[in-house]
This record gives C-alpha cells, sequence and structure tokens, in this order.
C-alpha cells in the first residue's frame, strides 16, 4: 500500500471528490514529497562534500603557498651569495692585474 497524505485526502474528500480519485491524489502528493526530501538530501550531502572539497582547497593552497616562500626565501640567500661571490672575484681580479702591472713594470726597457 502507497503512503498518502491524509490531510491532502480528507480535504480532496471535503471538496467532493470520489474516494479512489481523492486516495490517488493524496498516494501522488506524497510521492512527490518523498522525492523532494530525497532531493533535498542529496542536495545537502552534496554541500557538506563541497564545504570538504573548500577546506581541503584551501589547506592545500596554504601548503603550497608556504612551500613558495621557502623557495622565496632560499632564492634570496642564493642571490645575496651570488652577489657577494661576484664582489670577491671582483676584488681578486682588481688586485691580480694591479700585482701583475707591478711585476711587469719593473721588467720592462
Amino acid at each position: 500500500m502507497a503512503i498518502m497524505l491524509a490531510k491532502t485526502y480528507a480535504a480532496f474528500k471535503a471538496a467532493g471528490a470520489p474516494e479512489e480519485d481523492a486516495i490517488g491524489a493524496a498516494e501522488e502528493l506524497a510521492d512527490y514529497e518523498n522525492r523532494l526530501i530525497s532531493i533535498d538530501s542529496r542536495l545537502s550531502t552534496i554541500e557538506a562534500r563541497l564545504t570538504t572539497l573548500e577546506s581541503g582547497v584551501a589547506q592545500f593552497r596554504a601548503e603550497v603557498n608556504a612551500r613558495f616562500s621557502d623557495v622565496n626565501a632560499r632564492f634570496s640567500d642564493v642571490g645575496a651569495r651570488f652577489t657577494m661571490l661576484t664582489w670577491a672575484v671582483g676584488i681578486n681580479a682588481a688586485a691580480t692585474i694591479a700585482i701583475l702591472g707591478v711585476l711587469l713594470r719593473g721588467h720592462g726597457p
């Protein structure tokens, strides 16, 4: 036996609908109500999954941002070391040229 809405059945009977029509209409409306409840339940499940997914994406973004900031810090350190190395090579080259100049001047004609 199908489920029907009692108040809807009573309203159809009060309106003068035949017994079979009142029962059929009340059962049909109950079926639609059950389908809407099922849809609402599935939508709630989807919303919960989306919330979980959003949380996971936010956590992933935070981890990626943390890693990028670590990489940026490391590259900043490499850049500073490269600048220091460039200065050291430049000073060494200048000192070597100066020493060669002094040594070569002493051997000239």
